[in-house]
């Protein structure tokens, strides 16, 4: 079990991973795969962040993954948290907002930290 003191930063992932909002769902869906992860950065005006999840919801509303963008499928305005935030803190933002990827911030991006990092500290 995890104590009060684990931090986000002790479980975040890096470096982050960024993808272009102009980038296609299918260069989204090769880079995920090729770094093992569930989700990409979108740098841009507002940043952004597109999921596993998103391709898979792009698919199976039949939109050609080749044609679509991850702008016309990504969460904008994400939710970001410092990482020196408790991970208790950010497990319930999580399940405050419905979300499974928060991205670290400290002064400019650092890391992503998922359920699924959280989870695999808590077992």
């Amino acid at each position: 079990m995890t104590n009060d003191q684990t931090r986000v930063r002790d479980v975040m992932s890096t470096p982050l991973v960024t993808i272009s909002p102009d980038a296609t769902l299918v260069s989204a869906a090769k880079r995920m795969r090729e770094e093992d992860i569930n989700a990409l950065l979108v740098p841009a005006t507002e940043t952004g962040i597109v999921t596993s999840t998103d391709v898979l919801d792009a698919v199976a509303r039949e939109l050609d993954p080749a044609e679509t963008t991850v702008a016309d499928v990504m969460t904008e305005s994400v939710e970001t948290v410092p990482p020196d935030l408790r991970l208790s803190e950010a497990a319930a933002m999580m399940e405050n907002f419905g979300i499974s990827h928060l991205p670290v911030v400290d002064d400019d991006f650092v890391g992503m930290v998922s359920s699924t990092d959280i989870t695999a500290q808590l077992s």
